[in-house]
C-alpha cells in the first residue's frame, strides 16, 4: 500500500464519513449502514477499499465483524513530507548531542532536563521516539547503543467535536 492508495481512499466524502463515524468506536457494518443511511452493498465496497489501505481494521468475534479506524495508518499519510537527516555522534553522546547539529531544532532547559520547543520555527511541544518506541529518558540522557532512527513528533490538539451555537431572537420560541 502506498500513499496514492491512501489519498484515493480519502478522496470520497462517503469514506470520510465512514472514518468520522467509526472514530473512537467499533461498529458492525449493518450499524454503520443504518447510521449513514447507505445500503449495505455500497457501504461494503467503501469499507473494502478502506480496509485494503489499512485505514480500517476488522475484529471478528464469532460471526460478528466489528470495524474500527486504524489511527497508525493515517499517520503514514505524512511520511513523504518528513525531512530526513543522517547524523554521526560519538559513543556515549546523547540524542541532545545529535539534535544540536540541526540548525532548525530549538531546545530549551526545563528544570533539570532539555526539551525540544521548536522545529523549523514551528513552536510547540515535541516528543521523540527511538526506533518507534518512546524511551523513559529525556533527550539529554538517552545514549544510543548503535544505529537508531529518531522520530520527532509535535503534539497537536485534534478536534473531537464541532459545536455551532446559534443566537435566537428574544421573541423566538426555538
Amino acid at each position: 500500500m502506498d500513499n496514492n492508495d491512501l489519498f484515493k481512499a480519502l478522496s470520497s466524502k462517503t469514506r470520510i464519513n465512514i472514518i468520522k463515524t467509526l472514530g473512537g468506536k467499533e461498529l458492525h457494518i449493518s450499524e454503520l449502514s443504518r447510521i449513514l443511511k447507505i445500503s449495505k452493498p455500497v457501504i461494503s465496497r467503501h469499507v473494502k477499499l478502506l480496509e485494503k489501505t489499512g485505514i480500517l481494521k476488522r475484529r471478528i468475534i464469532g460471526n460478528v465483524h466489528l470495524l474500527s479506524v486504524n489511527p497508525d495508518c493515517l499517520e503514514k499519510i505524512f511520511d513523504p513530507f518528513i525531512d530526513e537527516y543522517n547524523i554521526d555522534i560519538k559513543k556515549n553522546e546523547t540524542i541532545f548531542d545529535a539534535l544540536k547539529q540541526l540548525p532548525d531544532v530549538e531546545i530549551r532547559d526545563y528544570g533539570k532536563n532539555k526539551q525540544i520547543i521548536s522545529i523549523g520555527g514551528d513552536k510547540g511541544f515535541y516528543i521523540y521516539d527511538v526506533n518507534g518506541k518512546t524511551p523513559d529518558k529525556p533527550i539529554d540522557e538517552f545514549k544510543p547503543q548503535g544505529k537508531v532512527t529518531i522520530n520527532l513528533k509535535k503534539l497537536v490538539s485534534i478536534d473531537k467535536k464541532k459545536i455551532r451555537i446559534n443566537l435566537r431572537n428574544k421573541n423566538s420560541e426555538k
